[in-house]
């Protein structure tokens, strides 16, 4: 273990010296405490990757941090007080802000803390080596478990023994699947990967909104393959997610992500599409398991088991017709799956440029243009709008309102004779 005076030094960032953050630091060192920066603002800053969150650390009370931050103007919102959690808002960004603890016990996905004003206890409690860290503001970089070379190596390593960390929090084992996808290289730490699959069995007692937020934030990674299939080898999911089907998928969507030409941004919940071998029951069970929200799951079910067939072998008349059904944004999602599962690209840059240029097309016929015409409401008049659309679409919405409602005169005619 590293000693606390085996300190390093990190040039001022940004982020660090941005007036907000200068602000909330300012407050709560005004009487002296020193404070610092941890978790994955440092990690990342020590990498060259962008800061999405600033945490900082302090030893003092979560009462005192509330008093100074609104002495200094600051609004202060006390959001895990007994956790020692309080969240400062600076121009309009947020900070966490948490007491040094310690813990006294744990218990599943609990702990009982105890406040300190040990920065390596504190430092102790934290899951990963990297994670660990911990930044002055003036740059100083304090390192108690050697997290700033496993992060350099591209080694996930727990704090202290695996086995016993997983133990105390089940949803450490799949964090170490999701850091070793956006922070590791080569072979997982040995250590760390046993534990973990030994413990997989207890991913079933976490709660669905816990796996949802690990599983969606592992398949943001750049490139989570090799770790799906690590976790597909070691059969980390078998519980928690059977519908999981071959990573393989997922490898040959990720050059396909983005529109005509350019890189997208990582789409997770395309990913887990594409990862599930499952009809849209399964996508339905998959989405209530993971707790997703109402238009996750839509969406989900939607990709796993679309309405209608979605290839880049359609023309382009059915392309638009489908892109009137489901939207060009899931048509485009659809030709990607759909290319990935045949691995053959073939046809998809035209296809999904024409669903990048598909401007929403109205109906040009509503229920009371049938009512002039003399139909009564009801059954009969929603068949009549649903045909009239219909051949709308297959014309590739070339028939305007005019020949659509000559179409509905002669329907109508027609019925009367025969009712006649």
């Amino acid at each position: 273990m590293l000693s606390a005076a085996m300190e390093t030094a990190l040039p001022p960032q940004p982020w660090m010296t941005a007036p907000a953050t200068r602000a909330v630091i300012a407050a709560l060192a005004a009487e002296g405490t020193a404070v610092r920066f941890v978790g994955g603002c440092v990690r990342d800053a020590l990498l060259g990757r962008a800061i999405r969150d600033i945490d900082i650390a302090t030893p003092d009370p979560p009462e005192t941090v509330m008093a100074l931050l609104r002495a200094a103007g600051l609004k202060a919102v006390p959001t895990g007080l007994a956790h020692g959690t309080v969240t400062a808002v600076a121009e309009h960004r947020p900070f966490e802000i948490t007491t040094l603890r310690h813990d006294v016990e744990t218990f599943g996905r609990h702990a009982r803390v105890a406040f300190t004003d040990d920065w390596q206890a504190d430092a102790a409690r934290r899951d990963f080596t990297f994670n660990a860290l911990s930044l002055e503001p003036g740059g100083r970089l304090h390192d108690y478990f050697g997290g700033r070379a496993d992060l350099e190596a591209g080694r996930v390593r727990f704090v202290g023994e695996a086995r016993r960390r997983i133990a105390e929090d089940y949803l450490r084992l799949l964090r170490f699947f999701r850091f070793h996808a956006h922070y590791g290289r080569g072979a997982p730490d040995a250590e760390a990967l046993e534990a973990a699959s030994d413990a997989a069995p207890e991913l079933t007692r976490l709660s669905g909104e816990r796996v949802r937020a690990e599983l969606l934030r592992l398949l943001e990674a750049p490139d989570p393959v090799p770790v799906l299939r690590l976790m597909a080898e070691r059969r980390i999911l078998a519980a928690e997610l059977p519908e999981a089907g071959d990573p393989e998928t997922v490898a040959r969507l990720l050059p396909l992500e983005g529109g005509p030409g350019e890189e997208g941004a990582p789409d997770p919940l395309l990913r887990l599409a594409a990862w599930l071998e499952t009809d849209r029951d399964g996508a339905e069970a998959v989405a209530a398991r993971l707790r997703l929200s109402k238009a996750e799951a839509g969406r989900l079910a939607l990709l796993v088991a679309p309405p209608l067939s979605v290839s880049p072998a359609l023309d382009v008349p059915a392309l638009r017709a489908a892109c009137h059904r489901v939207g060009a944004g899931a048509v485009g999602d659809l030709l990607r799956l759909s290319a990935a599962r045949a691995g053959d690209v073939e046809g998809l840059a035209a296809a999904l440029a024409v669903a990048a240029a598909w401007q929403p097309a109205r109906f040009p016929i509503k229920g009371r243009d049938l009512a002039g015409l003399g139909a009564a409401p009801g059954p009969e008049m929603g068949r009549l709008l649903e045909e009239l659309e219909t051949l709308w679409i297959e014309s590739d919405f070339a028939l305007d309102r005019s020949a659509l409602l000559d179409e509905a005169r002669r329907r109508l005619a027609d019925a009367a004779r025969q009712n006649g």
